[in-house]
């Protein structure tokens, strides 16, 4: 089922953790509309990167999300938020780079790490145009700064 253009249910609702372990990954029909939203802020993304960009981490049920270890208040168990790669673009730093600097209202932007991360975006009801990075100890647990 498209949502978009460019973007499926399937797509943003995929997940091997929950194939892997039989964790029921489908969505509410309130988080259907959420999908719905986050898919029109991707095709933003798109549109202005000129690029394809592929989804690493869409929806997670809160079941998923606890069991993967997401935060509890995390955008993605609301169907708002989406982790996802350019590569034809750039970099993750290069991505933050360019969406901060557009006129796409998103709530949450994060680098998540450089060559080799990804991005992370939320487009919750907020749109707080929050921007941050993220840095990774030994252990991979993440601590935020803001993105400069």
């Amino acid at each position: 089922m498209n949502l978009t253009e460019h973007f499926t249910l399937a797509e943003l609702t995929q997940s091997s953790t929950a194939l892997r372990t039989g964790i029921n990954n489908i969505p509410s029909p309130n988080v259907m509309g959420n999908l719905k939203v986050l898919a029109d802020g991707l095709e933003q993304v798109r549109s202005l990167l000129k690029a394809p960009i592929f989804i690493t981490s869409g929806y997670r049920s809160p079941t998923l999300n606890r069991f993967i270890g997401g935060s509890q208040s995390s955008a993605h168990c609301l169907g708002f938020a989406a982790d996802f790669k350019c590569p034809q673009f750039g970099d993750p730093v290069q991505v933050v780079r360019a969406i901060k600097g557009s006129n796409i209202k998103y709530d949450q932007l994060i680098a998540e790490g450089d060559k080799g991360g990804w991005i992370h975006i939320s487009f919750a009801p907020e749109l707080r145009q929050q921007t941050l990075s993220a840095l990774f100890d030994n252990k991979g647990k993440a601590s935020y700064r803001p993105f400069v």
